[in-house]
């Protein structure tokens, strides 16, 4: 999943340091270097027509630290040849650091594009997309620097509200361990380091000994039994790596009612309750989410999304646009794929294709089944 949504930023600074160079690879041109420490890669087609598409990758955990010779393989590239196809340059940044970086994903794409602005010119259209997180920031980017943007396409994106989704992290976690008590540590010492990993292992015994038990779970946070082992290991990541950067739990589920379980007044009795830790109530602050969007936005869903589902990717903010009167900006398309981002390349520019025929021609598409 996932990172970035926050105070303006004075976005001059961002341009320096730069270090930077170009090199001919194949039939693209190749730009790479660092901006204020953030790996970029731009990739400039043969036939270029003057178009601009920024990119924004998901989430990582923080131990994937990129170096010059991961970030700048070729091999990434060929995932962005359909857009090279089209005549569009690609750029995209790793970000200043790995993890839950919302705020650096905007505001070092942002240091990108004006990096290219300032080297190749102003494109004669520009778009922005990503995946997951990067969806955050795509929508994030939209929302406070849509004047530099023609549209945004965000898939399987973190659409709400950072504190709200990331709270439902905490509260899978937390009625899991609840209702299958000594499998997976207390958030506490999550929150506080001082908690073993969860072992995926460990969950899935659990489970087999109350199926039922665990499906009810699964579905109550809109998923299938047999990816809710992964999911409580991968919000135990996410977890702690936002305790690690907010310094606490960010959290506070003291007034939360759970319900829609088997025995809501008894898991009410045993969830872990914790409070926010003093300071970090402004965590999720920046470039939190507003629906507020003046260009053409195409937001891109699977039907099931394991980590991501439709009421945080699409319901949650299909409202907020609403609440804006910004309605006519906004469509979501479904895919039938069946798990996070699992969109085939033919569906991606499908997407994309009916974004810029919106754009240039103010054809607004059919919301709904992506045909």
């Amino acid at each position: 999943m996932q990172n970035s949504f926050f105070s303006a930023v004075i976005l001059g600074v961002l341009l320096s340091p730069c270090l930077c160079q170009a090199q001919e690879v194949s039939s693209y041109r190749i730009d790479t270097g660092r901006i204020n420490g953030a790996l970029f890669r731009i990739i400039i087609p043969s036939k270029w027509n003057n178009n601009l598409l920024m990119y924004a990758h998901g989430y990582e955990s923080p131990s994937v630290m990129h170096t010059s010779g991961s970030f700048q393989n070729p091999s990434a590239d060929m995932n962005f040849v359909p857009f090279l196809d089209r005549g569009y340059a690609v750029a995209r940044s790793s970000y200043r650091k790995s993890g839950w970086a919302l705020t650096e994903g905007v505001d070092d794409t942002e240091a990108l594009r004006q990096y290219f602005v300032s080297k190749y010119g102003k494109p004669d259209t520009c778009f922005i997309t990503g995946h997951s997180m990067g969806g955050g920031i795509t929508l994030a980017t939209i929302e406070n620097f849509q004047q530099h943007y023609n549209g945004a396409m965000p898939m399987c994106p973190l659409a709400s509200r950072p504190y709200i989704h990331l709270k439902m992290t905490f509260d899978i976690n937390a009625v899991f361990s609840a209702l299958f008590p000594g499998v997976i540590p207390p958030l506490d010492s999550v929150f506080n380091g001082s908690a073993l990993p969860v072992m995926v292992e460990a969950v899935e015994e659990a489970i087999k000994k109350d199926t039922m038990l665990a499906a009810a779970i699964a579905g109550r946070f809109e998923l299938k039994p047999k990816d809710l082992a992964r999911v409580i290991r991968f919000n135990d990541g996410i977890l702690r790596d936002i305790g690690s950067q907010a310094g606490g739990c960010p959290f506070d589920n003291t007034n939360t009612q759970y319900s829609g379980f088997p025995d809501d007044w008894e898991l009410n009795r045993k969830v872990e309750r914790l409070l926010m830790t003093p300071g970090t109530e402004n965590f999720f602050k920046n470039y939190d989410r507003s629906g507020l969007i003046d260009r053409p936005t195409l937001l891109l869903h699977t039907i099931y999304d394991q980590l991501i589902p439709a009421s945080m990717a699409v319901i949650s903010y299909d409202n907020m646009v609403q609440d804006q009167g910004k309605k006519s900006n906004l469509v979501v398309l479904y895919t039938n794929g069946q798990a996070h981002c699992s969109f085939t390349s033919l569906e991606t520019m499908k997407a994309f294709d009916l974004l810029r025929k919106w754009a240039s021609e103010g054809k607004k598409p059919q919301p709904g089944i992506l045909e």
